[in-house]
This record gives C-alpha cells, sequence and structure tokens, in this order.
C-alpha cells in the first residue's frame, strides 16, 4: 500500500497541474490572435502526438516496467510548459502542445499499469482503480479554479512557468520513491505460474467507448470556455471545470460501485454524460451548473468503470499494451472532439453532437461481455456396453 500512496500522490500533483491548464489554454490562445478553427486544431494535435506515444508505452511498459517512462514523461512535460511561458505566437503555441502530448503519452498507460499490478483479486482492483479516479477528480476540483485564479493574478506567462517546475519536482520526487514490482506481478502474471498464459482479445469494438467518451470531453474542452466569455469570462470557466469534479467526486466516493458489473456501470455512466450533453445543447431552462454537476457525477462512474473493463477484457494479461490502445482510442476521440466543435461553432451546438455520438455507441456495445452470456460447455453421456 506504499506504493500505491505515492503513486496516488503523484497522480494527484500531474493531475493538478494538466487540470489547472484546461481554463487558460483558450483564452490564451486567443489572447495570441487565434482563431476558434485553430484553437480546435491546437487541442487536437494534442491528442494526435498521444498515438505514437501510446504505441511505444504499450510494449514498452511491458517490457521494461513503468517507472522510467512516468519520470520521464513528468520532467519533459515539465520542460515544455517553461518553454510555453515565452510563447509569442499561435503556431509557436501549437508546436509546444503537439510535443507535450507525445511526452504525456507515457503518463497514464504506465501509472494505470503500475497501480492494477498492485492488485490481489477484481474487486481491490476495482478500489484501486476508484482511488485512481479519485486523485484525479480531487485535483481537477481545485486546478481549474487555481489555473484561472493564478493567471488573473500573475499573467498566463507565471502560471506556466510555476505548473512547468510543480511538474519538473514531482518527477525529480519520484525517481527516489516510485520502484518496480516484481517482473511477474508487472505483467499480470502470478508468481507462482511456470507455464504459458493465454492472452485474451479484446474485440475492438469496446474501444469505441473510451473514444466516444473522450470525444465527448474534447467537444466540452473546447466549447465550455467560449460559452463563458473567453479570455473575459476565465474565472467562470474555472469555476465550471470545478463543479464537474465536484459532482465526479462525489461517485467516486461511493465505494460501494465496485461490487457492480464495470459493463452496466459504464453504460450507465455513458448515459447520463449523454443527457448531459442535450441538456447543455437544447434544455436552456436547466441551470448551467446542475447540467454540469450531473455531467461531473457521470464521468465518476464512467472512468473506473471502463479501467475495470479493460481489466477483466484481458484476463489481466499485458496491461501496459491493454492501457495503452485504451489511451490511443482515447486520443483518437480527444483529436477528434475539438476540431469538429471548432468547425460545427458558428453553425450549430457542438454538444448536440456529443449527444448523439454516445448515444450510437450505447446501442452499438451491449452492457455485458461475451463471457457472461457465454454458456457453459454440456458433456454429452457415453453409451457404454
Amino acid at each position: 500500500m506504499k506504493m500505491a500512496f505515492w503513486l496516488y500522490f503523484f497522480m494527484f500533483l500531474a493531475f493538478f497541474d494538466l487540470h489547472a491548464q484546461y481554463p487558460v489554454l483558450t483564452p490564451f490562445a486567443l489572447s495570441l490572435g487565434a482563431t476558434p478553427t485553430f484553437i480546435g486544431w491546437m487541442m487536437g494535435i494534442y491528442a494526435l502526438t498521444h498515438l505514437p506515444g501510446n504505441l511505444l508505452a504499450g510494449q514498452g511498459v511491458d517490457r521494461y516496467g513503468s517507472r522510467g517512462y512516468m519520470i520521464f514523461s513528468l520532467l519533459s512535460a515539465g520542460c515544455i510548459l517553461l518553454l510555453q511561458a515565452h510563447v509569442t505566437e499561435p503556431w509557436q503555441l501549437l508546436i509546444l502542445r503537439s510535443i507535450s502530448g507525445f511526452v504525456l503519452a507515457f503518463l497514464s498507460p504506465a501509472c494505470l499499469a503500475l497501480l492494477a499490478s498492485l492488485s490481489r483479486n477484481p474487486v481491490h482492483q476495482g478500489k484501486l482503480m476508484a482511488g485512481h479516479g479519485v486523485m484525479h477528480t480531487l485535483a481537477s476540483v481545485v486546478s481549474p479554479a487555481a489555473g484561472a485564479f493564478l493567471v488573473a493574478q500573475a499573467g498566463f506567462s507565471q502560471t506556466f512557468q510555476a505548473l512547468g517546475w510543480l511538474l519538473i519536482a514531482t518527477g525529480v520526487i519520484a525517481i527516489f520513491t516510485i520502484h518496480e514490482p516484481k517482473a511477474s506481478l508487472r505483467t499480470g502474471i502470478p508468481a507462482a505460474a511456470n507455464a504459458p498464459v493465454k492472452i485474451n482479445i479484446i474485440p475492438l469494438r469496446h474501444y469505441l467507448l473510451p473514444l466516444a467518451v473522450s470525444c465527448s470531453q474534447g467537444i466540452l474542452f473546447f466549447e465550455l470556455p467560449l460559452q463563458a466569455g473567453g479570455a473575459s469570462g476565465i474565472l467562470h470557466t474555472g469555476l465550471y471545470f470545478s463543479i464537474i469534479s465536484l459532482g465526479a467526486l462525489v461517485t467516486l466516493s461511493m465505494l460501494f460501485l465496485n461490487r457492480y458489473s464495470p459493463y452496466l456501470r459504464a453504460h450507465v455512466g455513458i448515459l447520463g454524460i449523454a443527457l448531459s450533453f442535450f441538456s447543455l445543447a437544447a434544455l436552456d431552462t436547466v441551470p448551467i451548473s446542475v447540467t454540469l454537476f450531473f455531467l461531473g457525477m457521470s464521468k465518476g462512474v464512467v472512468f473506473p468503470a471502463i479501467a475495470s473493463l479493460f481489466i477483466d477484457l484481458s484476463g489481466g494479461k499485458r496491461l501496459g499494451t491493454v492501457f495503452s490502445l485504451q489511451s490511443i482510442a482515447m486520443s483518437i476521440g480527444s483529436f477528434i472532439g475539438p476540431i469538429a466543435a471548432g468547425l460545427l461553432h458558428n453553425y450549430s451546438s457542438p454538444y448536440f453532437l456529443a449527444f448523439v455520438l454516445l448515444m450510437l455507441v450505447l446501442i452499438l456495445i451491449p452492457p455485458w461481455s461475451r463471457q457472461q452470456v457465454t454458456p457453459p460447455p454440456v458433456s454429452l453421456p457415453t453409451n457404454r456396453m
């Protein structure tokens, strides 16, 4: 549990740093003269450059472990933020965001694989994943408002420098505190197993779940700052993102939810997110703070459930590769979301696109696994003479 504590601590600091930029990047790009379409591409290119990093991380984490990739990701992302503090043109921001997307692609698969290797059974696994979600959410509760407050008090440059040094310090501390478990635990294979272990092949359609969710989040991250007023409404944007995180914290604290099927939890949570986007698009009578809080509650159900779902589908083997593929799906969705939102912004509500996409995924993928519906083999009696 000591290792889990350190992992949670570093994830909290890393997520705090990353989420503090959400209400800041769009106003910063607008201050540089960027158009909404350019901002959509800037946010999308960050996700696109995740792909090669995810591909490298999958095999690398399974072969060499998580520690080195975590440290590399934290230190590199911190240095990029220090450079970002001196950006004066939109194209410079685009280049730095694309590099940042590559180096941070290693962080999530490495953290999730190392955390999953510490589990003893599926229920404990679910609790660890829920703990990961709690750390993520606690950081995202305070960080958007903190980032907006820093910009209001010190400006964009000082804010990026402070966030950059925080990531670098986190990476340095990780060098002395993160240690790899045994190789057998890292790959999810029991230490006593000497025979080859069969690796389950996850049907590709299940990756539509994280893809659709991340696409909808990309739309939200693009549209919400503009809805709040751009650079003039940066404090409102930070408050909105904090409301989402507070909602997620409520459901993440309900640890009894881990007793239910991750397939069912994922579908119920995605349905809640879809209904929230429909409210943002069409129900003006519902206060936006209420809708965002409900959206956050749905997110708090979805993300731990999806992680547990993929662990179950994989049989607990080759978790680095499994979480890498999940991150690739999320990167593709995060690339498509803001670009589509930028193209639709002047014509219709991008929130409605998110609603339609999420509902389609719920129709295409059933809330159960193939193993749950496959009947046990029947042994036929033999004729004895």
